[in-house]
């Protein structure tokens, strides 16, 4: 049977019995302490209590900075993912027992990030860091009777894929505004469809220009899949012209991660062209690929989106380019 006292204003329920001794807890009101022995005792009688007294002394500020330290050091992003746990570790909750956050807080912390701007994949990310992180713990930290109180909520509808294209003399403009190394990245990016960050880190060792291939090993890619890009004529005479520019290091480009960003940017302000961002260029490349004939898989072997969802997703065909095809 479970006893209860008042202590300080509040009430404790403690349970007792054989092969699981004594479990305590507070609670605001006697209802709530009563109610909250009742479904332990019960747990406790069909043999499917698990105990929560780890993830009720230790807070997600603590389980934070292990789940970093265990983790996240070993993901791909993992530099990216320690912004959103430093952000996560000054917030209120951050000081809160694992045990006592439930799936009401993280919707009140949902609300309060979208409604301060945030954008809906913004959120889905920093809440994909707390659900894991209560799976591991759950799994693997010992705290099989945490529960994971993002499993509770919804989540913010992802954003539709973005549509922009490049429209008619828009490469032309950008070309104008950019060095003639930046312009190689650029048509570079529309021939083979490949990420900002897979361009920056490409080496020499990577490129066969007789098979007419470059080869990314599974640490230079988002997905960490290694992956062959096939390269068009057009791809194999930019390579060539690089050829009497070759760096100590290897690295086939001069310009780094964040310049190719800036450089295109500053390019479409410039040119006096709105709401088009390096990545649109992927966008581009990929259904570029479309309106040659090559099918889908071919088109997700090239550009190795990890999902057909995806692939959907970064593919926009023009009407007036398959109007063409009806004819």
């Amino acid at each position: 049977m479970a006893t209860f006292r008042k202590r300080s204003g509040s009430w404790q329920a403690l349970v007792k019995k054989k092969g699981f001794g004594q479990i305590a807890r507070t609670f605001d009101t006697k209802g709530e302490a009563e109610a909250w022995a009742k479904v332990i005792e019960a747990e406790m009688v069909r043999g499917v209590y698990l105990s929560q007294k780890e993830a009720e002394s230790t807070t997600l500020e603590e389980s934070l900075e292990r789940y970093e330290r265990e983790i996240s050091s070993s993901k791909k992003g993992h530099l990216q993912e320690k912004k959103r746990i430093r952000t996560w570790k000054s917030h209120p909750l951050a000081k809160r027992f694992l045990a006592s956050i439930q799936g009401k807080d993280i919707a009140a912390w949902r609300d309060a990030r979208i409604k301060s701007g945030s954008s809906a994949n913004t959120v889905r990310l920093d809440l994909a860091i707390i659900s894991h992180l209560f799976e591991i713990a759950r799994k693997e930290w010992g705290m099989e009777g945490l529960k994971n109180p993002v499993k509770s909520i919804r989540l913010p509808s992802p954003p539709s894929g973005r549509d922009r294209r490049l429209q008619p003399g828009e490469l032309e403009k950008i070309l104008e505004f950019v060095s003639e190394e930046m312009g190689q990245v650029v048509r570079f990016a529309l021939e083979t469809a490949m990420r900002r960050g897979e361009l920056a880190g490409m080496t020499w060792e990577m490129v066969d220009l007789k098979k007419r291939t470059v080869t990314l090993p599974e640490t230079k890619t988002k997905n960490g899949q290694k992956r062959i890009v096939p390269l068009s004529s057009v791809a194999v005479t930019i390579l060539k012209d690089r050829l009497n520019t070759r760096r100590i290091d290897g690295k086939v480009w001069n310009i780094g991660l964040d310049a190719i960003s800036q450089d295109f940017a500053k390019a479409c302000q410039k040119a006096e062209i709105s709401g088009l961002h390096f990545h649109d260029l992927r966008h581009e490349a990929t259904s570029r690929l479309f309106e040659k004939g090559f099918d889908t898989m071919e088109v997700r072997t090239i550009t190795g989106h990890k999902t057909l969802q995806m692939l959907a997703r970064y593919t926009h065909l023009r009407a007036e380019d398959l109007v063409e095809r009806l004819k």
